[in-house]
């Protein structure tokens, strides 16, 4: 075909259909162009402040003397900045001690979390076992139940555990063991490792890899997305757990900070209690952004590896 019939060809095809609600055409009115964009800075600008908003009010009023957080909660500290509130939170109200307990809570379940999920979704998705389908719809259907309904039974077993007797009150493996039983985890561990590429799974077997090698070198070190995804996941409800500590750990100097912090607040001083609030609130946001990208990353879940 010669230029000229290409071009007269091309010329003759329809123009393509706008890709979002606003056309082109209507793009370049002046009055569209600077209306919508005024209406994305207003949206953008509210998001930051419902976002930010209460995280930043919180760090100001942490240093701000209670009697100025009480007159003027949103004043910029009229009469200068109380850092005594932050040292008085740490020793006064033993927050150090509670934020250890916190640490350790969470760092136990996240552990537990990641090993019952990578092995089991490596089971279901990679070795396939004969009855895989039926534990896979019979993890499904556990999603259906209600949290609140298992409290009772899951805490009868923690006072009086089968087969192995005792008891788990009062020690942080009645956290760590019904945590670990996490079957979203697991679904969505599955779900991320039923996309690996099954070639290298064939090529790993074939030069000798075994079971537990393909699971170690192959599966784990690919699989950095989604483990950044369950980690954040089970660090933040850790956190902020607060009913099944409260009735588990019943020595106060075992309990966490989600625990602690409604205890403490009626005989605390206000600044010094929003001072502890916002340590509080320290751990997981700089857990999140350092595992950000990792997250990002695991968002998308199916197609990430095939293609």
């Amino acid at each position: 075909m010669s230029a000229p019939a290409f071009r007269a060809k091309a010329q003759r095809r329809p123009a393509e259909a706008p890709q979002g609600l606003v056309s082109h055409t209507d793009w370049r009115r002046p009055s569209v162009k600077y209306g919508l964009g005024a209406a994305q800075l207003v949206l953008l600008v509210l998001l930051v402040v419902g976002g930010l908003g209460p995280i930043l009010w919180l760090a100001k009023a942490a240093i701000t003397p209670t009697q100025d957080t009480l007159v003027q909660p949103m004043s910029l500290s009229p009469h200068g900045i109380a850092w005594s509130n932050i040292s008085n939170a740490w020793a006064q109200v033993d927050i150090g001690r509670y934020l250890w307990n916190t640490i350790v809570i969470a760092f136990g379940s996240w552990i537990c979390q990641l090993v019952v999920a990578t092995t089991g979704a490596y089971a279901l998705s990679v070795l396939r076992p004969k009855w895989g389908r039926l534990i896979m719809a019979a993890l499904l259907t556990t999603l259906f139940v209600p949290s609140v309904v298992l409290l009772v039974p899951l805490y009868i077993e923690i006072v009086h555990p089968p087969v192995i007797g005792g008891t788990y009150v009062n020690t942080y493996w009645a956290i760590w063991l019904p945590e670990a039983a996490s079957a979203f985890n697991v679904v969505l561990m599955k779900r991320f490792f039923d996309n690996l590429p099954r070639e290298m799974f064939e090529a790993a077997r074939i030069d000798g890899c075994g079971r537990v090698r393909l699971f170690v070198s192959i599966v784990l070190p690919m699989s950095k997305p989604i483990l950044g995804v369950v980690s954040i996941f089970a660090v933040l409800a850790s956190w902020k757990d607060f009913l099944w500590p409260l009735l588990v750990l019943t020595d106060a100097s075992k309990q966490p900070l989600s625990v602690r912090l409604p205890t403490i607040q009626g005989q605390t001083e206000l600044g010094v209690f929003l001072a502890a609030m916002l340590i509080a609130c320290l751990v997981p946001i700089i857990g999140f952004l350092v595992l950000q990208r990792w997250f990002l990353r695991g968002t998308g879940l199916s197609g990430a590896l095939k293609g």
